[in-house]
């Protein structure tokens, strides 16, 4: 799998938790996630 891949799932799994705020840190994995598809990753 490549990088980018894994923090798309990554930032998806952290996106869905039931804690406060973990909404925001798995949208910022999965916009990394998605620089990092962009730029070949």
């Amino acid at each position: 799998m490549r990088l980018s891949t894994i923090l798309i799932v990554l930032g998806a799994v952290v996106f869905v938790l039931p804690i406060p705020g973990t909404f925001i840190l798995g949208a910022l994995i999965v916009l990394v996630g998605l620089a990092a598809r962009l730029f070949g990753l």
